[in-house]
């Protein structure tokens, strides 16, 4: 499990194995927390590249604020149902 980016809305984990080992297995994928709702999403396959693939899209276009970012990660937080508990 590696943090790869955490706001004061979101954390995104990257869950799983190594992205080239993910790649030829098809396992893996990103934990997607909302802390202001207190709710998470794992996703995986096609969803997950989709998502790595938005995300290196924001990358190349420049630098991308914390806001777009934030604004990205929301559309995948929408089809969060799993309440987060801190333990």
């Amino acid at each position: 499990m590696q943090l790869l980016y955490n706001s004061d809305s979101f954390a995104v984990l990257l869950i799983g194995l190594a992205e080239a080992d993910a790649a030829a297995t098809g396992r893996g994928g990103f934990e997607i927390v909302d802390k202001f709702a207190r709710k998470g999403i794992f996703i995986e396959g096609a969803v997950a590249k989709s998502f790595r693939d938005g995300v290196q899209a924001l990358i190349d276009g420049g630098s991308p604020s914390q806001d777009m970012l934030d604004d990205y990660i929301a559309g995948y937080t929408t089809l969060a149902q799993q309440p987060v508990h801190l333990h």
